[in-house]
């Protein structure tokens, strides 16, 4: 589940940039941070991770920027103009001076023209804005579900190693289970056969049993359920869909089913093979909170 991805587009003169990040979560939690200036589509920015994404944290940072000049305004201080004008013409009068005003004389005259730059509203982005971010955000998941997926290969290299490490034991439990039921059965009729004659009762009554005795360790349910489970792993592994989560639901069963087999099956041995077993699907078990 963990990817970043960083884009930047610029088109008439606006530039958007987006940075985005996924951590590993069990849910999908998505957190967009922008500026007032793309606030309006947070939500839409949202309903495009929820169309990609099922699984993780994902922090989507946005920020657009004009790279155009800015507009102005020109501003003329009518008032000072008129003060200007009526001196001139006075002047003009008394004969100090000749001729009009012209338009180069008015820019000549200190604070009489400014240009000033046009304020602009944070809160009314361009309309070229919202689909250039769009767009973007588009981009930079594209990016991150192709490092998502290159690091899916990965992880499912890894899993499916250990999971055929999981079938070897679950094989090597069912010889030992077989073979501990066998010696379970051979001890018990050795210890019935040395009982005194009148405490050894009806022999068909306690062969019967001796076998409801042994039963009790027999572990083939258990095995052909954790069998079942491993191949439905590889069928929710091999299909399209996100599957982290059902991935994580078998590895508790799995789980289970290694504890009843550790309960029933006899000998040292076999209760190594379930620690061993245990301990890989613990490791399959952390491996999975990376899975989508």
């Amino acid at each position: 589940m963990t990817g970043f991805a960083s884009i930047s587009r610029e088109e008439t003169g606006e530039k958007v940039n987006i940075t985005v990040k996924s951590v590993n979560h069990r849910f999908l939690d998505v957190v967009v941070k922008a500026p007032s200036s793309l606030a309006s589509i947070e939500q839409r920015v949202r309903s495009l991770v929820q169309q990609r994404l099922t699984r993780g944290r994902i922090e989507l940072m946005l920020a657009a920027e004009s790279t155009a000049a800015p507009p102005k305004d020109v501003v003329l201080d009518e008032a000072l103009l008129q003060r200007v004008t009526a001196t001139i013409d006075a002047a003009r009068e008394r004969g100090l001076i000749t001729g009009s005003l012209t338009p180069s004389d008015l820019l000549r005259i200190p604070q009489l023209i400014e240009i000033r730059a046009r304020p602009v509203d944070p809160d009314d982005p361009p309309s070229s804005v919202l689909p250039l971010a769009e767009l973007v955000v588009s981009e930079a998941l594209d990016a991150l579900v192709v490092m998502r997926e290159t690091e899916g290969r990965f992880i499912a290299n890894d899993l499916d190693q250990k999971l055929r490490g999981i079938e070897a034991f679950v094989d090597a439990l069912e010889r030992e289970a077989a073979d501990g039921q066998k010696q379970l059965e051979a001890r018990l009729r050795e210890r019935l056969a040395a009982m005194p004659l009148d405490l050894q009762g009806d022999p068909a009554a306690t062969a019967q049993e001796v076998v409801r005795f042994v039963a009790r360790s027999d572990v083939d349910e258990e095995v052909v359920r954790m069998r079942g489970h491993l191949e439905h792993w590889r069928a929710l592994a091999a299909a399209p869909e996100p599957c982290g989560r059902k991935l994580d639901f078998l590895v508790q069963e799995m789980n289970r089913e290694i504890n009843t087999i550790g309960s029933k099956v006899e000998g040292q041995r076999g209760t190594e093979i379930v620690i061993s077993a245990k301990a890989e699907l613990e490791r399959i078990r952390e491996q999975v909170q990376n899975v989508e």
